[in-house]
């Protein structure tokens, strides 16, 4: 989807800045819009959001498989897994919460890396940076623009996966009053609640690492590289936050506390290990914001 298909109207901002007008607040709207138009229209991003409404379906029809040649109805292995993932035959709505904590450490921040690795590389690469920068708004609101659209993109595939096994979880499953993690029964709306809650921190716990991958961007302009680096950082974290030794930094690495979401479902819900993820997100997205806007400002762009 190229950004004359999406409508731009960078002529016309150009033109606005040429006769000597500050900046509407409105066109910087109309610049979010058109990033978020054109992110949302590409087929990269559509196939990323098809394969994360697959992951459900495929857990739910798995779960659903071993149960149903599990002759006493226990679930079989699936007893035998996670804690998410053996309470599914009891109650539908645990294979949203199954496939957030399956998608989280991989699948979710990857689609993530690929936006926003993309988001500045892949404009420079395809030589429409330099047009966009002749609009008013300027680089520090492009790269804003740029932020909030791959935040957008992370609450969006988040919803995405949520809803989709929501759907397969109510169309295999019995669905009703649910028990939290803590043994405390929840009525099927706070239970609903509670989904929404997830799905919130799961895309919050993103913002980091959206971050970063936006610094990432403005490194390079091949589009490609800049995604492949991002997801790179991704996993060579992941590995780090998984080996014992490194205890003693992990609690600093931006994914340690990813699937702390879980305790939202206790009952009380244990707010610090949530809130500890939070401040740590935005201590990366200040970071290595900061970074992105000083290197994005100091660029030369020759494209």
């Amino acid at each position: 989807m190229s950004r004359a298909e999406a409508g731009e109207g960078v002529d016309d901002a150009a033109g606005a800045r040429a006769d000597g007008r500050s900046v509407s607040p409105l066109w910087t709207l109309g610049l979010l819009r058109s990033e978020l138009k054109v992110t949302f229209r590409r087929w990269r991003t559509l196939v990323l959001l098809v394969v994360l409404a697959g992951v459900p379906v495929l857990i739910g029809i798995a779960v659903k498989i071993e149960t149903s040649g599990d002759p006493d109805g226990s679930g079989g292995g699936a007893a035998h897994g996670p804690a998410f993932l053996s309470q599914i035959t009891n109650n539908g709505l645990f294979l949203v919460f199954a496939a957030l904590a399956a998608t989280l450490p991989v699948f979710l921040p990857m689609a993530v890396g690929v936006v926003a690795g993309d988001s500045v590389a892949g404009e420079a690469n395809s030589g429409t940076l330099r047009y966009l920068l002749v609009a008013p708004a300027g680089r520090t609101r492009l790269l804003l623009a740029k932020y909030a659209t791959t935040l957008a993109f992370c609450l969006v595939a988040t919803l995405v996966v949520a809803a989709s096994a929501l759907a397969v979880g109510a169309l295999l499953f019995p669905v009703g009053e649910m028990m939290t993690i803590s043994g405390v029964p929840i009525s099927f709306g706070e239970g609903l609640l509670r989904v929404v809650a997830i799905a919130v921190a799961v895309a919050a716990s993103l913002t980091g690492f959206a971050a970063l991958g936006l610094f990432v961007s403005t490194l390079t302009n091949s589009g490609v590289a800049a995604m492949a680096a991002t997801v790179g950082l991704l996993i060579t974290v992941q590995i780090l936050d998984s080996i014992p030794q490194l205890a003693g930094i992990q609690p600093y690495l931006f994914p340690h506390y990813w699937l702390s979401f879980a305790d939202l479902l206790r009952e009380p819900v244990y707010w610090d290990d949530l809130w500890t993820n939070l401040g740590l997100q935005g201590v990366y997205a200040a970071v290595f914001g900061s970074a992105a806007w000083a290197r994005f400002t100091a660029r030369d762009i020759m494209a």
